[in-house]
């Protein structure tokens, strides 16, 4: 039973998420977990200015994904900051790009699942995830969120994410808080409940 994670990420803060979401996934017996990160479309030069393309050469290992790698998955979770609370546009990018995978019904019936980061508390995170679910709907994904079975996200203890629609992280609006334990933890819960669902419908 093959669970990816494919997911963008630009300083890395969805690369952690990612990680948690691969450590929960292979909990599952069975699973056999792979990370793939989507192409960059920013420039080099421009990543330098920015400060990204040192932060990135952290997951410079993680290999590049195609659509057709979501071809063969049971399920594929996908992480991606917001951008004006949406996806950011190389995800877009990167769906858009599934077109021949949706002519042939090649996604329906597999598990689809969907993790973010935003700069502040209220920055789009909810909206990122719920439009993201309309596309994997046109592809015929069965979406998996994160429910309050998970009671983390419901704690008043400190500022976190996490919300019924998936997992979430704050990188604050200068990008230097990292994701918390009990957001890596939700991501975790995350990453093990898909493959738990994907465990099963593979069964029948």
């Amino acid at each position: 039973m093959k669970v990816k994670i494919i997911f963008y990420s630009m300083y890395g803060h969805v690369y952690r998420m990612a990680e948690a979401e691969a450590q929960g996934a292979r909990e599952v017996a069975g699973a056999s977990v792979e990370l793939l990160q989507v192409p960059e479309l920013i420039p080099d030069d421009v990543l330098e200015k920015s400060g990204a393309k040192q932060a990135r050469a952290a997951f410079a290992h993680i290999p590049v994904a195609t659509p057709e790698d979501m071809a063969d998955a049971d399920a594929v979770i996908f992480g991606a900051p917001t951008r004006y609370g949406n996806m950011c546009a190389q995800m877009r990018n990167f769906l858009d790009r599934s077109g021949a995978l949706w002519a042939k019904n090649a996604l329906v019936g597999k598990v689809g699942s969907v993790f973010t980061s935003s700069a502040t508390q209220h920055g789009g995170q909810e909206t990122t995830i719920i439009s993201f679910h309309f596309t994997l709907l046109h592809l015929g994904f069965i979406i998996v969120g994160l429910p309050y079975s998970e009671a983390r996200q419901t704690t008043m203890a400190e500022i976190t994410g996490g919300s019924p629609y998936g997992a979430s992280t704050i990188c604050g609006s200068d990008g230097t808080r990292a994701a918390s334990e009990n957001e890596l933890a939700m991501a975790r819960y995350q990453g093990r409940h898909v493959a738990t669902i994907a465990k099963k419908l593979a069964a029948k």
